[in-house]
């Protein structure tokens, strides 16, 4: 793995990155390299983010809190018209709404309210039929998560993330940036090019993509956006800490029980969507929340869950391995997660069957 990832720095010179294994709790793995990053660098992840949100869904199913196979009106009451109101939680949180967003789209400020966007999606006209197809909920998705956590618990999801995931875990991944820990951010080198083809601001990807408020990419450079923590897109960490995070939850940490229990962990992570999806005009697969590896994304095994970012960040765990795995580029890549992550993830699983273990 460390020899792939040395091929990846000798051969583009503007590349750096953190990757990081854990082991059965146990951290095996750490590689840090490129200009102006460290260990203890912290940097926009994106949807990685959704994956920590997915983690809270988790607590409160396994805590009696939160049933997958209730209507989602019996914790959110408002979430009713075109079809809205026969959609379970499961299905809503798979993708399969029809809320990608909304045609006049919102500001990225918006984001920090995720009552009022959360208000504004529960008024709002699905986009196909709810159940009747999935389709990437880029940005509505952390939107659903928080809201279905506020009306159960009245706390905010960030907050139950912090004191029962995060904290506990000493990782430092993020839902919200406190300002003690500002001296770790590292922004995430934006390219001002603008978008690469046209995307209709009023299709389908458009809407997913919230196009008509710009380039979303530069969400977690605004401090308010990332110290708010939107489980969408604008967690803050580092490779190690998504590992970490991962690790806690699937096996534990040096020895101590892991936070999900196996039935916990087989109810969220049965893969609910597989097919062609409505906004990436691709294959895909969701579990609740979290991507599903398959051929083509195959980042795992077909136990591993977890979610990647936009900037190709990965974060997973994969119980067939009992590893979790994390990794962060310094900069956006070209193509996303099937490129270097995927090939250290395949490097990581490699070595371990080569190993005997």
């Amino acid at each position: 793995v460390r020899e792939l990832f040395e091929t990846f720095l000798v051969n583009d010179p503007d590349y750096g990155a953190q990757v990081s294994v854990y082991r059965h709790g146990v951290n095996v793995l750490n590689l840090v390299g490129g200009a102006g990053i460290t260990g203890g660098s912290v940097t926009g992840v994106y949807s990685c983010s959704k994956g920590m949100g997915a983690l809270v869904m988790a607590l409160l199913v396994q805590q009696g809190q939160l049933d997958l196979d209730a209507l989602v009106t019996t914790y959110w009451p408002e979430f009713t018209g075109g079809g809205k109101e026969t959609l379970l939680v499961r299905q809503l949180l798979s993708h399969q709404a029809g809320l990608v967003g909304i045609p006049e789209g919102f500001a990225p400020e918006d984001y920090n309210d995720s009552p009022a966007v959360a208000a504004r999606l529960a008024a709002a006209t699905p986009l196909w039929r709810p159940g009747s197809a999935f389709g990437y909920h880029a940005l509505t998705m952390g939107v659903f998560m928080e809201e279905l956590c506020l009306r159960i618990t009245g706390q905010r999801l960030q907050d139950i993330y912090e004191e029962q995931i995060r904290r506990p875990s000493g990782a430092l991944m993020f839902l919200g940036l406190p300002e003690e820990e500002e001296h770790r951010f590292r922004a995430v080198p934006v390219s001002s090019g603008g978008l690469q083809g046209f995307i209709d601001p009023y299709s389908v990807a458009g809407i997913a993509g919230n196009i008509i408020a710009g380039n979303l990419l530069e969400l977690p450079n605004s401090r308010s956006i990332r110290a708010a923590g939107s489980a969408s897109g604008a967690g803050v960490g580092s490779a190690d800490g998504l590992a970490r995070v991962y690790a806690a939850a699937s096996t534990g940490l040096e020895g101590s029980a892991p936070l999900l229990t196996a039935e916990t962990i087989a109810a969220m992570t049965v893969e609910q969507s597989w097919g062609w999806d409505r906004v990436f005009a691709s294959l895909s697969a969701f579990s609740v929340v979290f991507m599903s590896s398959f051929q083509g994304r195959d980042f795992g095994s077909q136990l591993a869950f977890g979610h990647d970012g936009a900037n190709a960040s990965l974060g997973y765990a994969d119980p067939a391995y009992g590893i979790s795995f994390g990794y962060v580029p310094s900069r956006p890549e070209e193509g996303g997660t099937p490129g270097r992550a995927m090939r250290l993830s395949a490097a990581v699983r490699a070595s371990l069957l080569k190993a005997g273990l």
